[in-house]
C-alpha cells in the first residue's frame, strides 16, 4: 500500500497562504507518524520506530493553527487512496499498522487507539455512490466446497498409487510410481492454489516449491537411504518395494502428510476467520496481538493432533511404522510456512526450508564422503546419531529446529492486524 499523501500544490503560492500550505505540509510530517519516510509494505521488514520531525515551522501562523485543530486533517490527506479504496474502517486500521502507526501514535490525533482513529478516517473520506457505513459483521466460518475438495485430492491420489504398488512388480511397479508421483504433485498443486492455503498479495519465492519437494522425497527415501549409506551400499536404485530391497521406501507417511492437506486448509481457514472475528471485536493493537497469538498456538497444536492421527491410522493400514517424529516435525514445518506465505510472508520459509533442505542434504553427503581415504571421521557425527535415535533423528532434529524457528518468526508477524486485512481472494 503505497503512501500518496501529498498535498494539492496548484500553483507557487505565497504571502499567508503560502504559511498556510507549508503549514499543513509540515504538520503532516511532523505528527509522530512513523511512516513519514518510505512506506512500509506488508512483509518481513519491520517499520522504523516513530520519530517525531524537528519544530521548524514558524510560530503564531494562521494556517497552523487551524491545521493543528484538526490534526486528522492532515493524515487524511496522507493516506487518501487508502481511506478512500478501503470497505471498512479495519482495512484501514491494518494499512495504518502496516505503516507503522500505533496506538500511542493514534493518541496524538486525539484517538485512544489506531481503530477509532481509523473509524474517523473512513467516516470523512467521501465515496461515490456511498449511503452510510455499517460496522463489517465477523466473518463467518463455511467451507468452500472447491477449495475443500481440492484438498482431498493429494491424499485420494497417494492412496491409489500406494495400492498400485502393491499390486504390480518389476517395471510396471516403477512405470506406476513415476505416474504416482507426477499425479500427487499435480494434486497437491490444485490444492495449494486456492482456498486458505494459497498465497495472496505475494507469490512464494523462486526455488522454494523444491526444497519443500525435497524434504518429502527425503521422507519416503531418507531413512532407507541412510541406513543403507552407513552400511556399505545401497547396492542398487530404490524398486518401490516397502517391505525390503536394497533402498525401501516409507510410505505411511508420505501418505498421512498428502492427507493431511484437508485438515491443513480447515485449520488456517478457522485461523483466519476467527482473527478476523477478533480484529471486529478488539479495540487496540495491543489487545488485538494478544487475542490473536493464543488462536495462532491452538489452531497449530489442533492440525499437529489431526496429522499424529491420521499417521496411526495410515500405519496400521499399510502395516509399516508410522514415524511419528520426524514425520510430525515436517508436518509442523510445512503447515506454519504455508501459513506464513498465504498471509504474505515469503522469504522467512523459503529462507528456513532451504537451510533445512541443505542439512539433511549434507547429512547424507558426509557419510558417503566418509569413504574417502582419511575422511572417515566426516560419519561420526551422522553416525552416533544413528546409533542413538535411529536413522529418523536426523529429519527429526533438523525440521523440529527450522518449525520452532518458523512459529516464533509466526507469532510475530500473524499476530498484527495488517496480517489480516481483507483481500479479494480471502475466503
Amino acid at each position: 500500500m503505497s503512501d500518496l499523501g501529498e498535498l494539492d500544490r496548484p500553483g507557487t503560492p505565497t504571502g499567508v497562504g503560502a504559511w498556510d500550505t507549508r503549514s499543513e505540509e509540515w504538520l503532516s510530517g511532523a505528527a509522530c507518524l512513523s511512516d513519514a519516510g518510505q512506506p512500509h509494505a506488508q512483509g518481513d521488514t519491520e517499520p522504523e520506530p516513530d520519530k517525531p520531525a524537528p519544530d521548524t515551522a514558524p510560530a503564531h501562523v494562521p494556517g497552523r493553527r487551524a491545521a493543528a485543530a484538526d490534526p486528522v486533517k492532515a493524515l487524511m490527506h496522507r493516506h487518501r487512496e487508502l481511506c478512500e479504496r478501503a470497505v471498512d474502517p479495519l482495512e484501514i486500521a491494518a494499512g495504518l499498522e502496516a505503516h507503522g502507526v500505533t496506538d500511542r501514535t493514534a493518541s496524538r490525533f486525539r484517538h485512544r487507539d489506531v481503530f477509532s482513529l481509523a473509524e474517523e478516517l473512513y467516516a470523512r473520506v467521501p465515496r461515490d455512490g456511498e449511503t452510510a457505513h455499517r460496522p463489517t459483521p465477523p466473518t463467518a466460518l463455511r467451507l468452500r466446497a472447491d477449495w475443500a475438495l481440492l484438498t482431498l485430492l493429494p491424499g485420494a491420489l497417494c492412496a491409489a498409487t500406494l495400492a498400485g504398488l502393491r499390486l504390480t512388480h518389476g517395471q510396471p511397479r516403477l512405470i506406476t510410481a513415476a505416474v504416482g508421483v507426477l499425479a500427487v504433485a499435480l494434486g497437491i498443486r490444485a490444492a495449494l492454489s486456492r482456498g486458505p492455503l494459497a498465497p495472496k498479495g505475494r507469490t512464494p519465492k523462486p526455488g522454494s516449491g523444491l526444497w519443500t519437494w525435497w524434504l518429502v522425497a527425503y521422507v519416503v527415501l531418507g531413512d532407507g537411504l541412510l541406513r543403507a549409506a552407513l552400511a556399505g551400499g545401497p547396492d542398487g536404485l530404490p524398486t518401490g518395494a516397502t517391505d525390503g530391497g536394497p533402498w525401501p521406501l516409507a510410505t505411511a507417511p508420505i501418505l498421512a502428510l498428502t492427507l493431511a492437506c484437508a485438515p491443513a486448509a480447515w485449520s488456517a481457514h478457522l485461523f483466519s476467520a476467527r482473527a478476523r472475528r477478533k480484529l471486529t471485536a478488539s479495540r487496540g493493537l495491543n489487545e488485538f496481538t494478544s487475542s490473536v497469538r493464543p488462536l495462532l498456538c491452538g489452531t497449530f497444536a489442533l492440525f499437529l493432533c489431526l496429522l499424529t492421527a491420521l499417521l496411526a491410522l495410515t500405519g496400521a493400514a499399510l502395516a509399516e511404522p508410522a514415524a511419528y517424529t520426524q514425520t510430525v516435525t515436517l508436518g509442523a514445518l510445512l503447515f506454519l510456512a504455508r501459513l506464513l506465505t498465504a498471509h504474505g510472508f515469503t522469504h522467512a520459509p523459503a529462507v528456513v526450508l532451504i537451510a533445512t533442505a541443505t542439512l539433511e542434504g549434507a547429512a547424507l553427503a558426509t557419510v558417503f564422503a566418509g569413504r574417502l581415504p582419511g575422511c572417515g571421521f566426516l560419519t561420526t557425527p551422522v553416525d552416533t546419531l544413528v546409533e542413538t535415535w535411529g536413522p529418523g533423528s536426523i529429519p527429526a532434529l533438523t525440521c523440529g529446529a527450522a518449525a520452532l524457528t518458523l512459529l516464533l518468526h509466526a507469532n510475530r508477524r500473524l499476530t498484527k492486524a495488517s496480517a489480516h486485512a481483507r483481500s479479494d481472494g480471502s475466503p
